[in-house]
């Protein structure tokens, strides 16, 4: 969905954005604050870790519930129950699910079971963002909002070719919505990184990616032992090297399907006008 002009966006009565970049760049910020402004807020995250790993996510902690004899007997008699309390700030329930390879001991999985969950996220983004169309028409007729926001996880470049115009997700995405890349800088990345250790988020490997990065850690850090790896050195560490390999992606799926805006003036927004003269001046950009 590109315009000819930029007042073709200010003045249409109808808009829908999906928003996409770096995991923590700012996409569900800008979010949240479009919510206030009376834009609807798909929150693809939020869709993965309720439609369609909902269960999955609470069969885990029912599991572990069931080490513990006391919440056995209770479970087993219908006396509790448990169940995962995700909200579109809050993907705890689902990043505890996902999970991190490495030791046992330091609350990691076995690399199988790991990649396992991974496909799981796969299969479910992708049914996610194939949901958006049918969100914004609800949205509309449902609860009468004119305005739409899709606010996507930063594994959505993994689920897309970029330089496909044919690839499913992208014509379901370019052809309900305007597909926005929040794109940050180099100093953006090393902040993420930082807070990601502190604070991870849902992390979805390509699979030849993962196979390739987990060995290449093993041998870096001389580890023999997949149960000796450990979760947490990891997960930072390929948290880093996915978030570089991913940005020329970002870069060549807003050149050919959508628009750009920086990082650092998307922080200065502070309501929905703002956001449209943005981006007004991101379609403005594109068509010089």
């Amino acid at each position: 969905m590109l315009f000819k002009s930029a007042d073709e966006f200010i003045k249409s009565p109808n808009r829908a954005v999906t928003v996409f970049g770096m995991a923590g760049v700012g996409k569900t910020r800008l979010s949240a604050m479009l919510r206030a402004s009376n834009w609807f807020h798909y929150s693809a995250d939020y869709r993965i870790g309720t439609r369609y790993m909902g269960e999955a996510i609470v069969d885990n902690f029912k599991r572990e519930a069931m080490k513990v004899p006391f919440l056995a007997d209770l479970l087993r008699s219908d006396s509790i129950y448990i169940s995962s309390n995700l909200t579109f700030e809050n993907l705890d329930p689902l990043s505890s699910y996902l999970g991190t390879p490495g030791d046992p001991d330091k609350h990691g999985l076995p690399l199988a079971e790991y990649q396992r969950r991974q496909e799981q996220h796969r299969v479910a983004e992708i049914a996610a963002l194939h949901d958006v169309p049918h969100f914004v028409e609800r949205a509309k007729a449902l609860y009468g909002y004119d305005n739409f926001i899709a606010d996507t996880g930063g594994s959505l470049i993994e689920v897309v070719d970029p330089a496909d115009p044919e690839d499913p997700v992208i014509k379901t995405l370019a052809g309900a919505t305007t597909l926005l890349y929040i794109r940050g800088t180099g100093s953006d990345a090393a902040e993420l990184i930082r807070r990601f250790k502190k604070s991870p988020k849902p992390m979805y490997y390509p699979p030849q990616f993962l196979v390739e990065k987990w060995a290449e850690y093993k041998l870096i850090h001389g580890i023999l032992e997949d149960s000796d790896v450990d979760p947490t050195g990891f997960g930072a560490w390929g948290f880093e090297a996915l978030l570089h390999d991913r940005l020329p992606r970002y870069q060549m799926l807003a050149d050919n399907f959508g628009y750009v805006v920086e990082a650092s003036d998307l922080a200065l927004v502070r309501d929905g006008d703002e956001f449209i003269d943005l981006m007004a001046a991101a379609i403005d950009k594109r068509m010089r």
